[in-house]
């Protein structure tokens, strides 16, 4: 058996990234893409040898011969089409973030509650790279002590107006877009939820919607901070700080396609490479999540970290909003 994917538009990270991805996938097929044009819908579907294509994503979520919806729609359309797919009884990755506030969030997680035979999760898949585990592993292990802190750096330069990156009311702004990976990766490390933060938030001039944020977490157990910019030049990189030696993960978010990704643990006086092999995240993910549907298992993120995710969000531009310390 192997899951039977639709695919909800012809986003550019669905064709030009996460299609073919799942294409690779052991457990899934991709057997249908839809747009809100039938001409766009079918050039997508035969560049990817895709079988069928919809000029609607009602009439894709109608099929029944579709198992699991991908959801890469603009932000604000993550809702109410993830909603739509659950009540043709279909399976739902959603494209990060879930949503976009926590308000919306909940929803979700309480339309799971009502349909706990449909799986529904966050499309993190920075999370699925093996180099994430071997983070984990190290940090457990005790190799640099107890962990005290984790600084995270997002940027990249988007000029393009028309990106509905650009427009506040499609859930724009790059603290929803790069700004939600600095979360998830402090609240993945720490285990738990911050308790208070503070943030500053530089908006465009033109288009309104953030562009820089820095922010400072206060964690029960140590202090993550971060900034995130979608007018800057592109940079990722995650330094987690212990008592005794600190990692730093190179390309924490798109590892490199062609080379393994490069972890260095770093002590006082030395410092240990560590190699971890070329993986797709993208096709882990899928993987994973068909493993799920098919097994009936829990899946490995729930819909409730992706709402504690952007509760953090919300608090976040809250703070930038009133340049005030904000308590969760």
């Amino acid at each position: 058996m192997r899951i039977r994917w639709g695919i909800l538009s012809t986003a550019h990270i669905a064709v030009n990234r996460v299609i073919a991805a799942m294409q690779k996938s052991q457990y899934g097929e991709v057997v249908a893409i839809a747009s809100r044009d039938q001409h766009r819908a079918e050039r997508a579907a035969k560049r990817l040898a895709i079988a069928k294509a919809y000029g609607s994503y009602e009439e894709l979520l109608q099929d029944p011969q579709i198992d699991a919806v991908y959801n890469p729609l603009p932000n604000h359309l993550h809702l109410p089409w993830t909603l739509a797919a659950m009540e043709h009884g279909k399976h739902v990755l959603i494209e990060k973030p879930m949503t976009c506030t926590a308000a919306e969030a909940l929803q979700l997680v309480q339309a799971c509650e009502r349909r706990p035979n449909l799986k529904v999760m966050e499309a993190f898949m920075y999370r699925f790279h093996p180099q994430w585990e071997q983070v984990r592993t190290l940090i457990s292990q005790g190799a640099i002590g107890a962990l005290r802190s984790v600084h995270v750096w997002f940027s990249y330069f988007n000029s393009n107006p028309d990106d509905y990156r650009h427009h506040p009311q499609m859930g724009g702004g790059g603290l929803l877009d790069v700004g939600c990976y600095c979360v998830s990766v402090a609240r993945l490390l720490f285990k738990k939820e911050p308790v208070r933060l503070s943030a500053m938030m530089e908006l465009d001039p033109r288009s309104q919607v953030d562009r820089h944020v820095s922010a400072l977490l206060e964690f029960p157990n140590g202090m993550g901070s971060f900034t995130c910019a979608t007018h800057m030049a592109f940079g990722q990189q995650v330094l987690i700080h212990g008592e005794r030696a600190a990692i730093l993960v190179e390309a924490p978010f798109i590892p490199p396609a062609d080379r393994p990704a490069r972890i260095i643990l770093k002590r006082e006086k030395t410092g240990e490479e560590i190699l971890v092999p070329q993986a797709d995240h993208y096709t882990l993910q899928a993987d994973a999540f068909s493993r799920a549907v098919m097994k009936n298992a829990p899946l490995p993120w729930t819909v409730t970290d992706a709402w504690n995710n952007l509760r953090v969000l919300d608090a976040i531009k809250q703070s930038g909003e009133t340049k005030a310390w904000v308590a969760l």
